[in-house]
């Protein structure tokens, strides 16, 4: 029986490397030129600084399970000193509440350090990337799926790693169920209207000026800030997310404008020059959002496998990725939830 994995987020690859360990048929494919869908760690310097999730917390213990297996650390997200505050004037504040992100965990070198363990574990000829599916097709002999180049694929079961409303714009034949179409279009995608940004500095000039890296602001463009420096030593960084909608931050020059000058009004004129302003719009990531999602989200939606994405073309076609993690939908947690709840399936049907 062979699977085919359609996505090498962290749902993907937890799935691929548990069908390795039981010596498993099996292909990861990628639609982008790097694993990890979500979670991407840009590095300055032999440190990585999250551009997707940075945390998880006490009581996942999957990640925990993970991190202990690969051999990674975790550490305490830096919350010592004074918070800041930015009301609609623009007025800074300090001392206003606690911190938000206080006693949730970081991965040492950032998330990508498990993103690259995961897909140094799978062999070469079982994972590829710049292979973006475009028809997925069922037959009597299995599942034949369509990359954009053309190139054919066939397997037995075929596990759709990504976020639903991305995978409801694939061709299928025979077409899916109308209801499950609309129920895959309806599930929001996590976090995929966000954007982030992270500025990186040599040093940590708000911890010596007693501030904590923490700030709110009803001004933006950055509306929760928080410090995203490394466990040890720097480079160290502040990141953000920005809090105007998509459609009002195409313009990236005047959005880094508009950001470094946030960050002077917030922690003073040393934040002028970062090293490196990143800034990642997964509003705009065609393999993460849809124009659906360029909507906001209000509260974290109820997410879980619903009974119309269930027991589709003869029990050959499954769903894993976050939002179908009945416990941890959302979290990185949920990815690994949902590939787990995928093995579970694939083991009763082999």
């Amino acid at each position: 029986m062979t699977t085919l994995i359609v996505g090498g987020g962290l749902s993907g690859l937890a799935l691929a490397e548990a069908l390795e360990t039981q010596g498993r048929d099996y292909l990861l494919i990628e639609a982008r030129p790097r694993f990890g869908g979500r979670i991407k760690t840009e590095r300055v310097v032999g440190s990585g600084f999250d551009m997707g999730p940075a945390w998880f917390w006490p009581g996942q213990p999957r990640i925990a399970a993970l991190i202990a297996r690969l051999n990674l650390q975790k550490f305490d997200q830096f919350s010592d000193g004074v918070l800041s505050y930015e009301d609609e004037s623009g007025r800074v504040q300090r001392g206003q509440g606690i911190s938000s992100m206080e006693g949730s965990w970081r991965l040492v070198g950032g998330l990508g350090q498990m993103i690259d363990a995961l897909a140094t574990r799978l062999p070469g000829h079982r994972k590829r990337l710049n292979a973006p599916v475009v028809d997925l097709t069922k037959s009597k002999d299995g599942i034949s799926a369509t990359l954009a180049s053309g190139e054919i694929l066939d397997a037995n079961h075929v596990v759709l790693a990504l976020p639903p409303r991305v995978a409801a714009q694939f061709t299928f034949a025979p077409a899916l169920p109308a209801n499950t179409l609309r129920t895959m279009q309806g599930i929001a995608t996590w976090m995929a209207g966000q954007a982030k940004a992270v500025a990186v500095y040599d040093t940590p000039f708000w911890r010596e000026d007693g501030l904590s890296g923490d700030a709110m602001s009803r001004v933006g463009p950055m509306v929760e800030i928080h410090d995203a420096s490394p466990a040890q030593g720097g480079p160290y960084a502040l990141f953000g997310f920005i809090g105007v909608p998509p459609q009002a931050r195409t313009h990236e020059h005047q959005l880094r404008e508009q950001l470094q000058a946030q960050l002077i009004r917030l922690f003073g004129p040393k934040a002028a020059e970062p090293i490196q302003l990143y800034i990642k719009d997964w509003a705009y990531d065609p393999y993460t959002a849809t124009q659906a999602d360029q909507a906001p989200l209000y509260e974290h939606p109820a997410y879980g496998l619903p009974h119309a994405m269930t027991h589709l073309w003869d029990d050959t076609l499954h769903f894993a990725g976050t939002e179908v993690a009945p416990t941890f939908g959302g979290y990185i947690e949920g990815a690994l939830e949902a590939a787990e709840n995928v093995l579970n399936t694939l083991n009763t049907l082999k």
